[in-house]
């Protein structure tokens, strides 16, 4: 995927070889809540958008970016760091780290039980590790997707809940006995029964362990006298588990009871450790397409833009206060294009009524706090420990390759990611201080650096999207070889 470049940015070459790597977001809610306007302003594609049931037929999968400071401008390399995957906003030393966005057909009541497009939903949500579930918070549509007035959104993220519950314990609770009576006899250990049973969910058996230590249950387990009570505690732990979310309160420059609606959703969900957000994503696609006309200054993310009006009483301000060598403005014409006055207007409204109000749109801070659910981290493989070169030279650009991983992945597993034949030759891996680390050392942070060395006698051959021999310009290559 060829992503295009934009003003004061180093783009990436390639994303397909990020695709089984990066965490996968799940972007769900009712119909015309706003989801598919939510994928356009996070993402570089374009879902169909409509005010009706169903717009997004098939899921529509597009890459969105987590950020966190590059780990090259701490260590004063930003202005050779050129990512392979993902972006550099030179402006902040921000990094932009490809995560994987899935905007799926809309939830309707009764999904669990086929209505809708339910099945299908439900089945393509196991996709995702973690879900952006967008509420149309001004109380605009009503629990079928439909345009209406005075709904109350109150229970909405309930209802998505009750749904997925539903569907698991549908699927589960029907064999339960057959499932109690063979754990018994086989003497199976609960999370050896549990995962067969709730891995077609993509539940692994770490999920499951924590699951069970969550939930106080300890082996032996007699789940041949667990009835309907105790498999129902087990599939909303499970569902809170495998389906973490984050609730994107959308619309909530709609005016009328919206104010009311948000603040009632916070005080509910909030206290659940389901951290809500407050914004509207109509706003930051309005953003975003204003700065591609220079209409505005902006950065993903930030909690205000500028247009030409702002700069220019800016420097009349610091005129008026005797500030010495203010610059005379004469560049900023060719920096801006003029909006029509009805645009102007609109950015007015929305640097009131969102950036002000609500401390930006709330779009990529709800692709942030969705990936900070999952505690990932974020790995830097490197060539040189000096140079922080990522080609087989050992020279020119630093940290080309940021991979994001899930908590908990080992060393080992980084290079499988990185590339199955740097797995396979995997000698020993150093840490940014030159220690060596353990093939079963747990990858955290998000700056960590490490550098592989392979036993192989000759250098693999390239891989083609996967950049430099040995996997991303990362493996090994040599006798004894640095990755």
């Amino acid at each position: 995927l060829l992503l295009q470049d934009l003003s004061g940015e180093r783009r990436s070459r390639s994303l397909a070889t990020m695709s089984g790597h990066t965490l996968v977001i799940g972007c769900v809610g009712k119909p015309s809540v706003g989801k598919s306007t939510f994928f356009n302003a996070v993402t570089e594609g374009k879902a169909k958008v409509g005010n009706f049931p169903f717009t997004t037929i098939e899921p529509n999968t597009g890459v969105t970016y987590f950020r966190a400071e590059c780990a090259s401008v701490s260590r004063g390399k930003a202005d050779v760091c050129v990512p392979r995957y993902g972006r550099l906003r030179e402006e902040d030393g921000v990094r932009f780290i490809p995560v994987q966005l899935l905007d799926v057909a809309g939830l309707v009541p009764g999904a669990s039980e086929g209505a809708g497009l339910g099945n299908k939903f439900l089945n393509d949500l196991c996709g995702a590790d973690v879900l952006v579930h967008i509420i149309d918070a001004s109380g605009t549509t009503n629990e079928k997707g439909e345009a209406t007035t005075g709904y109350d959104p109150l229970n909405d993220a309930d209802w998505l809940i009750g749904e997925l519950e539903s569907w698991v314990f549908g699927n589960l609770y029907g064999r339960w006995a057959t499932v109690a009576r063979r754990h018994s006899a086989t003497k199976s250990d609960a999370a050896s029964t549990l995962q067969s049973q709730l891995s077609g969910y993509k539940a692994d058996r770490q999920m499951i362990c924590s699951l069970l230590d969550k939930m106080g249950v300890k082996d032996p387990v007699k789940f041949t006298e667990w009835g309907e009570e105790e498999v129902r505690g087990l599939v909303s732990a499970f569902v809170a588990e495998r389906f973490p979310m984050v609730l994107l309160l959308n619309k909530a420059d709609q005016g009328g009871e919206t104010d009311r609606h948000i603040q009632r959703i916070i005080e509910k969900f909030e206290p659940r450790n389901i951290p809500c957000v407050v914004g509207s994503a109509a706003a930051e696609v309005f953003l975003k397409n204003a700065k591609k006309k220079k209409f505005i200054k902006y950065l993903e993310g930030a909690d205000h833009f500028t247009t030409l009006e702002d700069e220019r009483d800016d420097l009349d301000f610091r005129r008026s206060r005797g500030e010495e060598n203010v610059p005379d403005g004469s560049n900023l014409e060719a920096e801006y294009a003029v909006p029509e006055p009805k645009v102007a207007k609109r950015l007015e409204r929305l640097k009131d009524m969102v950036m002000y109000r609500f401390g930006g749109t709330g779009a990529w801070q709800a692709v942030q706090t969705a990936v900070e659910l999952k505690n990932p981290a974020v790995a830097y493989p490197v060539r040189s420990l000096t140079s922080f070169a990522t080609d087989s030279a050992g020279s020119g650009g630093a940290f080309a390759d940021a991979y994001m991983v899930k908590e908990g992945t080992t060393v080992r597993q980084l290079a499988n990611m990185i590339s199955p034949h740097l797995a396979e030759n995997f000698a020993y891996a150093e840490g940014e201080d030159g220690r060596r680390l353990g093939e079963d050392h747990v990858v955290t942070g998000l700056d960590f650096i490490v550098r592989f060395t392979t036993r192989e006698t000759t250098a693999p051959p390239a891989t083609g999207s996967g950049g430099s021999s040995g996997g991303g310009g990362s493996g090994g290559s040599g006798s004894g070889g640095s990755g």
